[in-house]
């Protein structure tokens, strides 16, 4: 993580999640997997009110030797996770009378049975079924995944949500104490319920139902289960998005610049785009982004201020020359700035350099472009090479050479907190287009791996928000550039030689037609590196296979 003195607040630690476990109870319905949900007590100290699937507390019993040997667990099933299944099926029993369980022959109780059990929480089940000669079918349960309760919460718990097939016969009856309500529900229609608010679920429960609902039966849903480790655990963030709070999961756009600003998940940060005023990231990091939002730039082009008042500023991408967004760097900075950095002569990153430059002062520095296709207006009064490093008070910005988008594009490292400044060799939320001929999809490629061998914390893009766990989303980046070159390679085998606007049809089919003239630049880029590679050639205006 970046310096503790650099953070905007203090740290406080999140209250202990509690381990607990979840099952989805699933059945076939003529429009699809349907799923049990039961309303929970509007007393309930966690979640009063909302539908949620059955579950509920670790409880010491559930891993305890004669609970275990009281079930029946299949090869690949490990203690723990025994126990977390015991955990979900004792909860279901406890709560809405379902018990997935065999009876002595290997069949599956009937309601007949299940009815002879005693559903308080003091009985134990293990107990009864050991009396009974039953074994509890935790063999037919499978991890779907973990979700840790937001840090912000002050009631938290680290729960396994499991899946298994509603045994036939069973009726669920709810224990009118914790849970009342049960109602059988597709995932699709209780996300529509939810979205017209009349179906209230908590935010693990809504993305759960989310990765269900495209399934067509139980089957497949617990195909995709068999054989996959389980899902990385997830704990949520929240921050605030028109005054109210809003959620997000790893991998959503905003996580990660939640995780920078609030590393301890308190619901403080503003994720609304504006133009306006700086925006804190960290006590000597601001954003401030131009207001030239569009589809080439998403919410605008992203300026970067680093330093403080005593040691003076680094300007990042001063932007389009827009007086009111370069009068706004003007007034944080004051008479303190030291450098104006740019990491590439492309429109919307530089142009403002001159203008701040009048107004506040300031070296501006960056990479020319190399070969004939450069913008020659770009003229930085001092060359910032790649290893060569600039000094803010107690923080050093080092310059690393990445072409790709541009041939003089520079990522700026602040070495000290980890963070790398990307331009726009990395950005959220979508991929560069790759633009020959200064851009080479090759070099684009080697620099991504380049930025891998960096320890980078955060990525802190020209377009979007900041980007966490850089390494994961360098690695995705590759691997979609790699994945488009195989789809382009698959394309050229199906219509033989062909022009580059027929082949951009196939190539780039996931990609809406009206962005098939941006994505013939890319598509170009991927052309001339496997020419590079010897695997293509262009005769007569076609690209064609060259045999292997």
């Amino acid at each position: 993580m970046p310096r503790p003195h650099k953070q905007l607040h203090a740290w406080r630690e999140p209250p202990t999640a509690r381990p607990a476990a979840t099952i989805l109870l699933l059945r076939d319905a003529d429009t699809g997997p349907e799923v049990l949900m039961t309303r929970r007590s509007l007393k309930a100290s966690f979640a009063p009110g909302v539908f949620v699937f059955p579950g509920g507390t670790l409880d010491a019993s559930d891993s305890a030797p004669d609970t275990l040997l009281a079930a029946a667990a299949r090869h690949g099933q490990d203690v723990e996770q025994q126990a977390f299944s015991v955990a979900a099926l004792r909860e279901a029993f406890e709560e809405l009378g379902i018990l997935l369980a065999y009876d002595s022959s290997g069949a599956i109780i009937t309601q007949e049975a299940v009815d002879r059990f005693e559903r308080s929480p003091n009985a134990s089940l293990a107990s009864q079924l050991t009396a009974a000669g039953y074994r509890l079918a935790i063999d037919q349960v499978w991890h779907l995944r973990r979700w840790i309760t937001d840090r912000d919460l002050p009631r938290r718990f680290d729960t396994h949500f499991f899946v298994a097939r509603m045994p036939q016969g069973q009726h669920p009856l709810a224990d009118e104490t914790e849970q009342f309500e049960p109602v059988w529900i597709s995932p699709r229609e209780a996300l529509e319920r939810h979205s017209r608010r009349d179906f209230a679920m908590i935010f693990p429960t809504v993305r759960t139902l989310r990765g269900l609902a495209e399934h067509r039966n139980v089957d497949t849903i617990l195909a995709t289960l068999a054989n996959g480790p389980p899902w990385s655990p997830s704990c949520p963030r929240a921050g605030l998005l028109d005054g109210a709070e809003a959620r997000y999961a790893e991998g959503d756009p905003p996580f990660g610049e939640l995780e920078l600003v609030a590393p301890d998940g308190g619901a403080t940060h503003a994720l609304d785009w504006q133009h306006e005023k700086p925006v804190p990231l960290l006590r000597h990091v601001w954003r401030l982004t131009a207001p030239n939002p569009g589809m080439m730039t998403g919410p605008g082009t992203n300026t970067y201020i680093v330093g403080d008042r005593d040691a003076g500023f680094a300007v990042i991408d001063p932007g389009p020359d827009d007086p009111a967004h370069v009068a706004r760097i003007a007034t944080l900075v004051g008479d303190r700035l030291r450098y104006i950095v740019c990491t590439h002569d492309h429109p919307d990153h530089w142009p403002g350099s001159a203008r701040l430059q009048a107004t506040s002062g300031g070296v501006i520095h960056g990479m020319p472009g190399a070969g004939q296709h450069f913008d020659r207006n770009f003229f930085p009064e001092q060359r910032l090479d790649d290893g060569h490093s600039l000094r803010i008070g107690d923080s050093t910005l080092r310059a690393v050479h990445t072409p790709g988008h541009a041939s003089g594009h520079i990522c700026l490292f602040l070495e000290e907190d980890h963070l790398l400044f990307s331009g726009d060799h990395i950005i959220n939320g979508s991929t560069v287009v790759i633009d020959p001929p200064d851009g080479n999809m090759s070099d684009y490629l080697a620099s991504l791996h380049r930025l891998l061998e960096l320890p980078t914390r955060f990525i802190l893009p020209a377009h979007g928000w900041v980007i966490g766990e850089p390494a994961q989303a360098i690695r995705a980046l590759i691997a979609h550039r790699l994945g488009r070159e195989a789809k382009v390679i698959r394309a050229l085998a199906e219509t033989g030689p062909c022009e580059i606007t027929q082949l951009v049809e196939r190539a780039y089919d996931d990609v809406p037609v009206s962005l098939h003239r941006i994505a013939q630049r890319s598509l170009l880029a991927h052309l001339e590196k496997l020419a590079e590679d010897s695997r293509v050639a262009l005769r007569d205006n076609r690209w064609r296979l060259l045999e292997k």
